[in-house]
């Protein structure tokens, strides 16, 4: 079972080796201009020259800053909220913990096994789905549907179990709840962490929602057998829903789009202001 994941990191230890180096930091950190003029022009970009002048003015106005800055508020609380959201969805509790799920959905261990690999062959499917969606339909859209999606499965898990249905019907419900997952968040976090940040911050920025993701992730794993334990599946999924409800309020009201802008308009447009810069 170990064994057999050599297969997949080799291939990817075989396709990383022809990812070209980021055009910006080709510029930022090995000042080759003409290495940097080569990746953008590669990738399609339609004016390079124009990226690397914008890239270019960008360094000019600010050095390396702290993060925890007031500029950098915005983006800041945005990395934080859907790193943690991501986790308050549930999606590392019903992964890590889905035969156990299974089995106080009244199924035996064999068919609670079976059902848990169905999980993981949705989670790919949709998660290509996404990948496919993401730069058509942009970020905000899918966080949308996948905030809708959320609270559509996870409110029919919990009714599921209040009304002691059949194990299948959780199961299927599991199974959208994966979808939603895979196509919103799954696909969308770490793309919008990456953009949302202005060079300067952006390593530290990703960070920071990396740490806020899995921190949050490793407390699901700690408290979940004790809740489990203490709290019905019913209070338990009612809450992830709760929580997905209030991720499609921010997500609405404070999530701005980034598709189909560069990572320098980003940046101005999401601490222009505080910064004092214009437009």
């Amino acid at each position: 079972m170990l064994g057999i994941e050599v297969i997949p990191a080799a291939l990817y230890l075989l396709l990383v080796s022809v990812v070209p180096e980021s055009p910006r930091w080709l510029l930022l950190h090995k000042n080759d201009h003409q290495a940097a003029l080569g990746v953008l022009s590669h990738s399609g970009e339609a004016n390079p020259g124009q990226v690397i002048t914008d890239i270019r003015n960008e360094q000019a106005k600010r050095s390396s800053e702290a993060l925890f800055n007031r500029v950098y508020t915005v983006p800041v609380v945005l990395a934080f909220l859907l790193a943690m959201f991501n986790q308050l969805s549930g999606i590392n509790f019903v992964i890590y913990f889905a035969p156990r799920i299974f089995n106080l959905a009244g199924m035996d261990s064999s068919s609670a096994l079976l059902s848990s690999a169905g999980i993981g062959v949705v989670n790919l499917l949709f998660t290509l789905l996404g990948m496919l969606l993401i730069d058509k339909i942009g970020r905000k859209t899918l966080l949308l549907a996948g905030s809708v999606g959320y609270v559509i499965s996870l409110t029919a898990i919990t009714l599921a179990f209040a009304l002691n249905l059949s194990g299948l019907f959780v199961v299927v419900f599991i199974f959208m709840f994966i979808a939603a997952h895979a196509v919103g968040q799954g696909a969308v976090i770490w793309v919008y962490i990456s953009e949302i940040f202005p060079n300067s911050v952006r390593t530290k920025g990703q960070s920071l929602g990396s740490s806020t993701h899995w921190v949050f992730a490793a407390l699901i794993t700690l408290l979940m057998p004790l809740v489990l334990s203490t709290f019905s599946p019913v209070t338990i999924f009612a809450f992830f829903a709760i929580m997905m409800g209030l991720q499609g309020v921010c997500v609405l009201k404070l999530f701005p789009e980034t598709r189909g802008k560069s990572l320098e308009a980003l940046g101005l447009s999401l601490t222009g202001k505080s910064a004092g810069l214009g437009e």
